[in-house]
């Protein structure tokens, strides 16, 4: 299943093609677009072997499904499936506590959840949409802390979950300080596949590693 995730690069990589406005692949955008996290849920479900498997092959599903319905349904429906999907990986961190931290991990821990629902809301209180960006920045903040956090490899699950949140604050800055500007176009694709590709490779990696001492037993 190497090839998979092969695959979901170059999937995952190419898109920004699109994203960056050089190609215009019509109606086949959405399915280029989902592509790439779709095939990464898929090599972590053919990996999965325990429910932290499963539950990160949900939530890369529901990131993937949320990546469709946001160029298919808008805004609104395509972040409540990511809202969900953080929801389900929040779960998979909870499961996975690392069992000791220092206090500079402690600290970038507590302040992840508050920083990102404070930006959000700032960067899109100019078009009225304060409230939403804070609620499901919320849901994106909880998630990046508990990744930040948890006991799989933080230069990779949690670099990945911090890239997210990256990608999204970008996503509202187009709402306001960056309105009319061609960064956030030119960064939200490669952070948000970054983060997703960390996360799926980190923490599959690190359950593999898990199942393989328990089959040693």
């Amino acid at each position: 299943m190497a090839l998979v995730f092969g695959a979901a690069l170059v999937a995952g990589a190419s898109y920004c093609l699109d994203a960056w406005r050089i190609v215009d692949p019509g109606a086949w955008g959405a399915v280029w677009k989902t592509s790439g996290v779709a095939l990464l849920a898929l090599w972590t479900a053919s990996r999965a072997r325990s429910p932290d498997g499963w539950l990160l092959a949900g939530a890369l599903a529901l990131g993937a499904l949320g990546d469709l319905l946001l160029e298919t349904h808008g805004l609104i429906v395509g972040g409540a499936l990511f809202a969900a999907g953080h929801l389900v990986a929040c779960l998979l961190y909870l499961r996975n506590r690392r069992d000791a931290l220092t206090p500079s991990q402690q600290a970038v821990g507590w302040l992840l959840a508050p920083a990102t629902i404070g930006i959000a809301a700032l960067f899109a209180a100019p078009a009225g949409g304060a409230i939403q960006a804070g609620v499901y920045s919320a849901f994106l903040g909880v998630m990046a802390a508990l990744a930040w956090t948890s006991r799989f490899p933080r230069y990779r699950v949690g670099l990945g979950a911090v890239l997210f949140v990256v990608s999204d604050l970008l996503i509202f800055s187009r709402f306001g300080p960056l309105k009319g500007s061609f960064i956030p176009t030119l960064l939200i694709w490669p952070t948000y596949f970054a983060a997703q590709a960390l996360i799926a490779w980190g923490v599959s990696r690190a359950l593999g590693k898990d199942d393989a001492a328990r089959s040693a037993l």
